[in-house]
């Protein structure tokens, strides 16, 4: 960053600076939390012998924030895959369910959005498609902040919604899935070569809400890469060129994600791996009826108030796969809820 020319390339130049915050962030806050653990120290133990119930409770309060601390900062230097520092692409799809399923996206997309909000996160969406009675078939969204893709990666898979549906007059009690993909939002990766003569690029007209330019004008942008057949689309800017950039940082993402995912796998056969962690596993289930319970079927971490989960409660999950991904403890449940 001190040679004279760092800035002649902004997209390099903006890398580096990203990379810089990743590497020098946790330093910063081991220092900071190493001197006030030294600080906490020093007055438990001026406090020995002292009757003073206040300064105890105090005392206490902020051991406890300290072990928040360190446990966060635990989870952030667990995020060690190529990708962790990056933003992301979340896209959900209803699966079998028809408009239940449906739903469900829905409901899941309150459930990310809630969380990213609490975290400070910025979010916006890219590309949806409504369902026909009610829901979502598909939606993607861009999540911005720090070790975002390292956070949500946990969350790759399928999640099942078991309730009784509100769109049965019956009041019969439903099974319905949807799959959640989280791919690394990076600009581009020296790595990756896309070539031309591999991507064939189709436009056409946007649907939804976003005023008359966007709906009477070919400005969404769908791309095929011919050579993996992975297809991205957006229709969320009022351009096409617009659209185009944001497409092809969604194709960059996945071409990014199937190279990672290649390398895990070859690191599972070295290793011996038994279980099938990947993308296609149901790694969740969110039961409303006739208990309530929401269970991660690789770690066994559970809560019963589903409504806090939808609400944006996933720390627990996301923490309990980080740590014990780091263990190498992962495995999914012969018996599901």
């Amino acid at each position: 960053m001190a040679e004279r020319d760092f800035w002649d390339q902004p997209q390099r130049a903006r890398q580096i600076t990203k990379q810089l915050g990743i590497l020098r962030d946790p330093l910063d806050t081991y220092s900071r939390l190493h001197s006030k653990v030294q600080e906490w120290m020093e007055l438990l133990e001026l406090l020995q012998g002292d009757q003073d119930e206040s300064l105890t409770r105090n005392l206490l309060h902020e051991g406890s924030e300290l072990m928040d601390e360190l446990r966060a900062l635990e989870l952030t230097l667990i995020l060690t895959g190529p990708y962790d520092g990056e933003d992301a692409i979340l896209t959900l799809h209803a699966g079998a369910g028809g408009t239940e399923a449906q739903d469900w996206v829905e409901m899941l997309l309150r459930m990310y959005l809630r969380w990213a909000e609490r975290r400070g996160f910025k979010t916006r969406i890219l590309d949806q498609l409504p369902g026909e009675e009610a829901g979502l078939k598909s939606v993607s969204v861009e999540v911005q902040g720090p070790n975002v893709f390292g956070f949500l990666r946990p969350e790759r898979g399928i999640h099942r919604l078991v309730r009784i549906s509100p769109f049965d007059a019956s009041g019969r009690r439903h099974t319905s899935f949807a799959s959640v993909e989280v791919i690394p939002d990076i600009d581009m990766d020296d790595s990756i070569e896309i070539r031309p003569e591999d991507l064939r690029v189709d436009t056409f007209r946007a649907s939804g809400a976003g005023g008359q330019h966007i709906n009477k004008t070919d400005s969404a942008v769908r791309i095929t890469h011919l050579a993996t057949g992975i297809v991205v689309s957006c229709q969320s800017e009022r351009s096409q060129h617009a659209n185009r950039e944001t497409a092809m940082k969604l194709l960059v993402g996945k071409l990014a994600e199937l190279k990672e995912r290649e390398w895990e796998t070859k690191m599972a056969e070295v290793r011996g791996a038994q279980a099938d962690i990947g993308w296609g596993s149901q790694i969740r289930s969110y039961v409303f009826q006739p208990y309530t319970i929401v269970r991660d079927h690789r770690t066994r971490f559970q809560l019963g108030n589903v409504a806090q989960v939808m609400d944006g409660g996933l720390d627990g999950f996301i923490e309990a796969f980080l740590q014990a991904q780091a263990r190498g403890t992962l495995s999914l449940e012969s018996e599901q809820p």
